[in-house]
């Protein structure tokens, strides 16, 4: 059977899209049980690595966090800890105090850094790793985003939500045994997250017909079977079985390695993050408690199927948009359009999905007003300059005849 890495490899060196496509520079990636420790231990060793920085924090290290740190020391390999401390709402934040307590607590001599957590942990040591230049390990404790394998690092800076390009890790350990002890709430986030791909890959399209934004086929493909790998398994998914778990992250980590390849997140983020970051960013202002990202992005996602599906009645409206140049392409893609955005599920079946798992799929559930919704469906398609379904509603207006 062959690797995540040459699988995804494979798939893009026949693909004959004009898009760039960056190598993978990831050089391992297991999932297993208590074997996956000894083989980060050797992996460790076989790059040459003497000295290691542990990120974790309180509850990541008393998951993975202290074995790890026990494994890799009885090899050899000298240890040193950074535990990131939490906020004043009890949490891990990508923010810049964890930032610059994480570049301080890593020596000038430091050979590798290793991430032990979930994506918050992760996002604060792929910039650290990026601004030291050394790599680093993802050593995941939980199924619940897709960002393990790519470069973007979602941050916070004086307040403001803003993703930064880093580096990927060069290799990849996780524990199956530390993903079922996981809250389920975090693997609920994780297949969030996964099917906000549903919208994501829709806007995706429509960003190439609109705004001649890359598309790669492949990409499309290869995220898409990730995707549809979990709805075949929602079953498993829900009860969180050792199979469920290992096809979820397995599906969030070729959606990340997608990502790393084409060097942006198009075909894994659309209008669906966009709702999401706007209303992070409203917590963040009134410096509220954080959401679990792919529980917001679910919702989001399941929101976003019914508003598209009204979005191609207005298409047939005779409506327009306001600039010539777009509108001429949109009357040009119209009919593609709205086959594009008419084949998603339903917005009743999505959430029938994310309960399933056992996740929010209401914004009621996520403690979303309606004022904050209908702010964000109106000024979330600002956040970042990317065709979506949910900017081309906003910029829809009727013909001067009618």
């Amino acid at each position: 059977m062959r690797s995540f890495i040459e699988s995804v490899t494979s798939a893009f060196q026949s693909c004959t899209c004009p898009s760039l496509h960056h190598e993978i520079n990831m050089k391992e990636i297991l999932i297993s049980d208590e074997a996956v420790y000894g083989r980060m231990s050797a992996f460790i060793k076989e790059q040459g690595f003497e000295k290691t920085v542990l990120v974790c924090d309180e509850n990541t290290l008393k998951s993975a966090g202290s074995k790890v740190k026990e494994i890799l020391e009885s090899s050899g390999i000298s240890v040193s800890l950074s535990l990131v401390l939490p906020n004043h709402h009890g949490d891990a934040a990508a923010d810049e105090k964890s930032l610059v307590q994480v570049l301080l607590e890593t020596p000038k001599d430091t050979d590798v850094l290793v991430a032990v957590g979930s994506g918050t942990l992760h996002d604060i040591v792929r910039f650290a790793s990026h601004q030291r230049r050394i790599p680093f390990i993802s050593f995941p404790t939980a199924a619940s985003v897709d960002g393990f394998t790519s470069a973007g690092a979602p941050l916070i800076v004086r307040g403001e939500k803003k993703t930064i390009q880093c580096t990927a890790p060069v290799a990849l350990f996780a524990d199956i045994n530390v993903l079922k002890e996981a809250p389920p709430a975090l693997a609920a986030a994780g297949f969030g997250d996964m099917l906000g791909k549903i919208t994501s890959l829709a806007d995706w399209k429509v960003s190439r017909w609109m705004a001649n934004e890359p598309y790669c086929p492949t990409g499309a493909a290869l995220t898409k079977e990730a995707l549809e790998n979990c709805l075949s398994h929602l079953e498993d998914v829900a009860a969180q079985s050792e199979k469920g778990l290992t096809v979820l992250l397995e599906s969030l980590i070729i959606s990340g390695l997608v990502m790393l390849v084409l060097d942006h997140s198009r075909p894994a983020s659309g209008g669906e993050h966009h709702l999401s970051h706007y209303w992070e960013m409203d917590l963040l202002k009134r410096d509220a408690p954080q959401l679990l990202h792919g529980a917001k992005v679910g919702v989001a996602s399941a929101l976003l199927t019914s508003i598209y599906k009204r979005l191609i009645e207005e298409m047939k409206s005779g409506q327009e948009l306001p600039d010539p140049e777009k509108n001429r392409k949109f009357k040009l893609h119209q009919q593609e359009m709205a086959q594009n955005y008419g084949e998603l599920p339903k917005e009743k079946q999505m959430q029938e999905w994310l309960v399933k798992v056992g996740g929010p799929a209401t914004i009621e559930e996520l403690g979303i007003t309606e004022e904050l919704l209908e702010e964000a469906l109106q000024h979330a398609h600002t956040i970042r300059d990317r065709w979506t379904g949910l900017k081309m509603k906003n910029q829809l207006r009727l013909t001067p005849q009618q």
